[in-house]
């Protein structure tokens, strides 16, 4: 598994305002950060590392949408809009209107902590003002844009569905596969690892659970959705089932590890 080096000169100043130099054509991982808001540099970290895909977990306060995994870890600047929305539209103005010129628009993983009404209301409204940027679905089309916005978490089905224009997707379950559900809502199936598997990476993938694997994949990429698994175990072997089963995103918290196992000779 081979990568194009990718030279990235980044500045991140107070105003958040980021410059680089991407190589158009070059490889984009089959990666997603996972609480990426954990990392020393949120947002930057995964693409500097050309991840296709970033997590961030959001609450409603007061009428601001607060990233946290908890709410003890709230604080005011840090909103939806100055961890990611702002720093992804410096990035793609200054990348061909690209997250990644040439290759997949970027996934931004939405996980609603709060009432999934309430918050999709008001995120709604601020994903509008970036709509430039977007993914649009409007009329059961997709007009592809430089990011995409899937919902996860609190997930308010019918509200989200009822939106027209939507700046969003929605982040299904595996379950969801039999509920003969447009890619146009729910572009995505995630689950829990533990609750289709019990291989935790030790020994040989057992071959019911492989075809499993394999199965599930093929399911949701004919329905024309991506598949990703959370709480998958974090070591080489797991790695390698995922990626040779053909899932779109593989998730980690060890965003270097994962980008030298994907990109090794």
């Amino acid at each position: 598994m081979l990568v194009t080096t990718v030279v990235l000169v980044l500045t991140f100043a107070a105003g958040q305002n980021v410059s680089n130099d991407l190589q158009v054509g070059a490889r984009v991982l089959p990666a997603h950060a996972h609480n990426d808001y954990y990392h020393a540099r949120p947002l930057l970290d995964a693409l500097e590392h050309r991840f296709r895909s970033v997590e961030a977990d959001i609450f409603l306060v007061d009428g601001q949408l607060l990233v946290g995994h908890a709410k003890f870890e709230l604080r005011p600047n840090r909103t939806l809009q100055s961890l990611y929305l702002d720093p992804l539209r410096d990035w793609i103005t200054q990348n061909e209107q690209a997250v990644y010129p040439g290759g997949p628009p970027l996934i931004l993983l939405i996980d609603i902590k709060t009432d999934g009404a309430a918050t999709y209301r008001v995120l709604r409204e601020v994903l509008a003002q970036y709509q430039d940027i977007l993914t649009r679905f409007e009329d059961g089309k997709v007009h592809p844009g430089a990011v995409t916005a899937v919902i996860s978490g609190n997930r308010a089905w019918d509200v989200i569905a009822a939106d027209e224009p939507r700046f969003a997707g929605i982040d299904g379950r595996m379950a969801d596969l039999d509920r003969n559900v447009s890619s146009t809502l729910m572009p995505l199936v995630s689950d829990h690892w533990r609750s289709h598997f019990r291989w935790n990476g030790h020994g040989e993938m057992p071959a019911e659970e492989r075809a499993r694997l394999r199965e599930l994949t093929a399911r949701a990429h004919q329905q024309g959705m991506l598949i990703r698994f959370w709480a998958t175990p974090e070591v080489p072997a797991v790695w390698k089932e995922l990626v040779d089963a053909g899932v779109d995103l593989i998730n980690t918290d060890l965003l270097s590890e994962l980008r030298d196992f994907l990109t090794e000779p």
